[in-house]
């Protein structure tokens, strides 16, 4: 029988999955929901060692003559600075000791609980990997525990041996003992270029059997010819498909665009679960569609492999089960060569393919999104584009660029801070490209003393959203009244002409269709004399509605939800959207 603490349910399982089973342990009481859930149990051998200090040393011998992990567990408080010695001992000499502290509710910390001191990190100069276990209260946090003891236990034997450290909080002192079987758990492999090659052939060959690949591209500066081709190549052997963004910068004739397809709001979850994969592959970095979002919903019915060059554990999808430390580079190419001949069936790609090819594209008013698709649609191969965040990333997503064009964006803090001054420095490295920034006004005027720069050329160009605050409190349902104006949308009046004109930069602006289409080819020309900069002025109320209105028209229906959402729009058009909104809440439906 074990104990009911969920935290150490998921410890004591993954301990038997990594095969770790020597634990020297100390009496106390805040340990006791571990020590007696072990102790029964035949898996491990435990040693009973009272002063934890010696406790330490004791496990630091048996590990090194053992040569393998060994695990020590203490109660809270000044037992677990006893440690602090072997600890660093440890550390010193390579040796993989767990020290499993346990610890009292973090909401206590200094308000004169008995037996309680910072226990957070309190060896991090001497272990090679700490963490904090959340307290288990729901699904999410069984998967964050989980991740979080494989990412100790992956850390015993990386690049090196050495100690690590687990600090297990827990609510209140609990001696129940009837849970009669551990939580499925899943332990995560690390596999890497000089490690044992039958776990890689294992590996591929799994990717021989599975029916449903789905290779997902997050955000890539860089991209080699090689990748591409070992991508396309990885794509003809296996049933897969591939998913980019732009950010993504890869360039393969049959990927599939993610930010089309998964959109968060509007694709049903019965359509994720019909293109659901059994193997999902990642790699590069943020990713923006609502990929992550709907696959997470499914978290545990897929496979995650993790491709990190440096080994970290990047559990996106809240599924991981391997990461491989080696480049997508060499990932692709060691599956394609080991791999038996084989086609891909493309019945998987065509689930994708089908889909995204019935998305409808309709005419779009004067709005944002109106803007940034005539200016995207027209840039040349082999410019550069930079996206400030949000909007124009997920607007500029679901239309069709010229090959060859570099994309940009500051999604790795996702912030609105810099991304004028990250383009302009990207634009001076790139002086025979034609450049170009989608940028909103806040994130503009946030940042705009970087129009003073020395050095920008005249190949900039710089497309500026004034919508008069921030469309995505709109769009986010964040905005609830005119008050929300105030401090959430930061509205504003304000305009860049005045700032843009004294920097030297020639001035366009736009405030409907036509000003807007005159303006356009002199903002798209290539024969400037100096920077272009071309103020484009919507409202962000309205914006956010176009956007709503684009997703909801634009993917595929069935009659049954088309007859939903005819029914929906009669209803709000007959009693208005306010009333309509609180009679959806009454009865618990969407509009």
């Amino acid at each position: 029988m074990y104990t009911e603490l969920k935290a150490y349910q998921i410890i004591i399982a993954l301990l038997k999955k990594w095969g770790i089973s020597h634990c020297v342990l100390s009496a106390g009481s805040r340990n006791v929901p571990f020590v007696h859930s072990i102790e029964k149990d035949p898996f491990f051998h435990c040693y009973s060692v009272v002063d934890e200090r010696s406790a330490g040393y004791f496990a630091l011998g048996l590990s090194q003559e053992l040569n393998e992990p060994v695990v020590i567990s203490c109660t809270s408080s000044t037992a677990t600075a006893n440690y602090w010695p072997p600890m660093a001992e440890a550390f010193y000499q390579g040796a993989p000791i767990i020290a499993l502290t346990s610890d009292r509710d973090p909401a206590m910390l200094g308000q004169w609980e008995d037996q309680m001191i910072d226990q957070v990190g309190m060896f991090d100069r001497h272990v090679k990997k700490s963490v904090n276990l959340p307290i288990v209260n729901n699904k999410d946090d069984e998967i964050f525990c989980q991740r979080l003891v494989n990412e100790a236990l992956l850390e015993l034997d990386h690049n090196g041996t050495g100690p690590v450290h687990i600090n297990v909080p827990m609510k209140s002192y609990n001696n129940s003992f009837n849970v009669k079987r551990l939580p499925d758990v899943t332990k995560i492999d690390r596999i890497n270029i000089i490690g044992d090659k039958s776990l890689w052939d294992k590996k591929v060959k799994k990717l021989e059997q599975a029916k449903k690949i789905l290779v997902v591209c997050g955000q890539n500066v860089h991209v080699s010819k090689k990748l591409e081709d070992n991508i396309s190549n990885f794509f003809n052997i296996f049933n897969s498909a591939v998913t980019v963004e732009y950010t993504s910068n890869i360039q393969f004739g049959k990927a599939i665009n993610s930010s089309v397809i998964m959109d968060s709001r509007y694709v049903t979850r019965k359509k994720v679960k019909e293109l659901l994969p059994d193997i999902v592959i990642s790699f590069g970095g943020n990713i923006m569609s609502g990929i992550k979002e709907q696959l997470q919903k499914f978290a545990g019915d897929f496979e995650h492999w993790s491709i990190q060059q440096d080994g970290r554990v990047v559990d996106v999808f809240k599924s991981i089960t391997t990461i491989f430390e080696c480049t997508p580079e060499y990932f692709f190419e060691y599956c394609n060569k080991t791999s038996a001949s084989k086609k891909n069936d493309l019945s998987y790609y065509s689930l994708w393919s089908t889909y995204e090819n019935n998305i409808v594209i309709p005419e779009f008013p004067y709005s944002h999104v109106y803007a940034i698709k005539n200016v995207v649609e027209r840039i040349p191969s082999n410019s550069l584009l930079h996206l400030s965040i949000n909007d124009s990333i997920r607007i500029t997503n679901f239309f069709k660029l010229a090959p060859n064009i570099k994309i940009y964006a500051n999604i790795g803090t996702h912030g609105i801070d810099g991304c004028l001054s990250s383009f302009l420095g990207q634009g001076i490295a790139s002086p025979k490209k034609q450049n170009y920034l989608i940028i909103g006004d806040l994130s503009f005027f946030y940042g705009m003393n970087a129009m003073r720069l020395r050095n920008i050329g005249k190949n900039s160009h710089i497309l500026l959203i004034n919508n008069e605050g921030g469309s995505e409190f709109y769009f986010n349902k964040m905005w609830k009244d005119e008050a929300s104006d105030l401090h959430t949308t930061a509205r504003h009046h304000s305009t860049a002409e005045g700032w843009v004109k004294s920097n030297n930069f020639e001035y366009l602006c736009a405030h409907d269709k036509d000003s807007f289409d005159r303006g356009l080819t002199d903002f798209m020309s290539e024969d400037t004399s100096k920077p272009i900069f071309f103020e484009v002025f919507t409202e962000m109320k309205h914006d956010a509605d176009v956007i709503y209105d684009f997703f909801d028209l634009s993917r595929p229906r069935d009659l049954k939800s088309e007859s939903i959402r005819r029914s929906k729009k009669i209803i709000k058009s007959t009693i208005g959207e306010d009333r309509a909104k609180k009679l959806a809440s009454k009865f618990k439906f969407k509009f």
